[in-house]
């Protein structure tokens, strides 16, 4: 399946007697076989109707992803004829609902703002961060950093297509800074209600799409009053709407899903 583009390979497991086991390799060779960004599993849960884990292709395991969280959504709708799910992850209780055929909304809940949260290895400004990073004779700086069940650090830029996305992405992702490591981020606004996005995703490398990125950086915008707590985040791989609710100050992350089709892996 995909979500804008973010590829997943998923499987719902609730009827196993006992989870899924994986090593690291193991979800390493099926990403090179497959060549999919996370690999998602859904197991039975006592909190929602269903635990998901998450592996990014690099082989770690995570702790949300919203736009698999969609795809999962959907596949357990088409299975029950629901229109709304929950899904539990390591990052939290997820609820989606179905606003169109192939349309899934996920409330992924608040976004956290404070450096522990991040985490960084000392306290900083979350709302623009004294950090900066240099590759490919770009440099970017002063990002904020939010986490929406998952780490991320937005660098606002005058043009996204011009990051050298292959090289900057892994410096940041990487530096000391961040001790469980960092997805970055690189918007480029352009209007109020309309953000493009590209990104270096923590584990995965340049992706179509992110979800947790495209809500971490509405939230990161807004706080800086670049844009209101709207907007559509043009992503390669399509486009993904965003709202910060102001009710709850809950993200809502809205996107299109694909099913590509059943495939057969061997372990």
């Amino acid at each position: 399946m995909n979500g804008a583009g973010n590829r997943f390979i998923f499987a719902d497991l609730r009827d196993q007697t006992s989870p899924l086991e994986l090593t690291s390799d193991q979800v390493r060779d099926l990403a090179r076989a497959h060549d999919f960004d996370q690999l998602l599993l859904l197991e039975t849960s006592t909190a929602a109707d269903a635990f998901m884990r998450i592996w990014n292709c690099d082989g770690a395991e995570v702790e949300a992803c919203g736009n698999g969280t969609r795809a999962a959504a959907w596949a357990m709708m088409q299975s029950v004829t629901a229109e709304q799910v929950t899904i539990d992850t390591q990052g939290g209780l997820l609820r989606a609902t179905r606003p169109g055929e192939m349309t899934i909304s996920v409330d992924m809940g608040q976004p956290a703002l404070d450096w522990r949260d991040i985490p960084t290895t000392h306290a900083v400004d979350t709302l623009a961060m004294d950090y900066a990073a240099e590759a490919g004779g770009v440099r970017v700086e002063q990002p904020g950093a939010v986490n929406m069940g998952n780490p991320h650090a937005v660098f606002f830029v005058s043009d996204a297509e011009a990051i050298p996305l292959d090289q900057i992405g892994p410096r940041i992702e990487t530096d000391p800074l961040f001790p469980e490591k960092i997805n970055a981020s690189f918007a480029q606004i352009l209007d109020r209600e309309h953000i493009r996005l590209r990104v270096w995703e923590r584990g995965a490398g340049i992706t179509a799409a992110c979800g947790t990125a495209a809500c971490a950086t509405l939230v990161a915008a807004a706080r800086r009053d670049l844009t209101d707590r709207e907007a559509t985040i043009h992503a390669d791989g399509g486009d993904l709407q965003i709202a910060w609710r102001t009710q709850d100050n809950h993200v809502v992350l809205t996107g299109p899903v694909e099913d590509e089709g059943p495939i057969d892996i061997e372990l």
